[in-house]
């Protein structure tokens, strides 16, 4: 690290868990963000302030006039873009060093396979179980850990999944995909436009953990 990197990330660097080796590992992480919306928007702004090398971002969605409410990386001049090009834009603009990766697609197994497989970690920050089920599969698949949130209304979930662990549950051990769950979405239900934040910040600190090899 130079001397610029060094003062940058000074505030980590402090942090007896964290350190240089931490902050290099961050570095030198391929991260993978399914979901710009909500919770995508925090992970994605709190990893690469936080230094994550290659920020992978997959999402079809165009930003629409509703979503300012709560996706902070968006302004009123995004509306119409694609999220992950709106996003991409502000990221650089803060972090130009990181490198981030837009793919505008409503990805399937096969694409998500492929992506999983190029990442060290998988932040699932989409919206549907389908979804959900597909980047758990393709996690399982590429023994690659995977930090899984959801939010609506008032009421938010963060988990862990670590697949480098043979022993380790999934998110289908949680929410079989034959079992009755009841489709929510904000566009229907509501969301209270802090929780996003809270539960993305979460899943952040969470991915970040993990790549610095920090806690449990």
């Amino acid at each position: 690290m130079d001397d610029g990197q060094l003062l940058r990330y000074s505030r980590h660097i402090l942090l007896s868990e964290l350190g240089v080796d931490a902050q290099e590992r961050f570095a030198a992480a391929h991260a993978l963000i399914v979901g710009i919306g909500g919770l995508g928007n925090p992970v994605a702004q709190f990893l690469a302030a936080a230094g994550v090398g290659i920020l992978t971002l997959v999402d079809a969605d165009r930003v629409d006039l509703t979503n300012l409410q709560r996706q902070i990386l968006f302004d009123t001049a995004s509306v119409g873009r694609p999220k992950v090009d709106a996003a991409s834009a502000r990221i650089a603009a803060v972090k130009a060093e990181v490198r981030v990766v837009a793919v505008p697609v409503r990805a399937g197994d096969t694409e998500l396979a492929s992506l999983a497989a190029g990442a060290d970690i998988v932040i699932d920050c989409s919206d549907n179980f389908a979804t959900r089920h597909a980047i758990n599969r393709a996690c399982v698949h590429a023994g690659k850990p995977l930090v899984s949130g959801a939010a609506i209304r008032f009421d938010g979930q963060v988990a862990v999944f670590d697949m480098r662990d043979p022993m380790s549950p999934c998110y289908h051990c949680l929410f079989g995909e034959g079992d009755e769950f009841e489709e929510t979405r904000c566009a229907t239900l509501g969301v209270f436009a802090p929780l996003v934040g809270i539960v993305g910040a979460t899943q952040a600190a969470e991915a970040l953990k993990v790549i610095g090899g920090v806690g449990q």
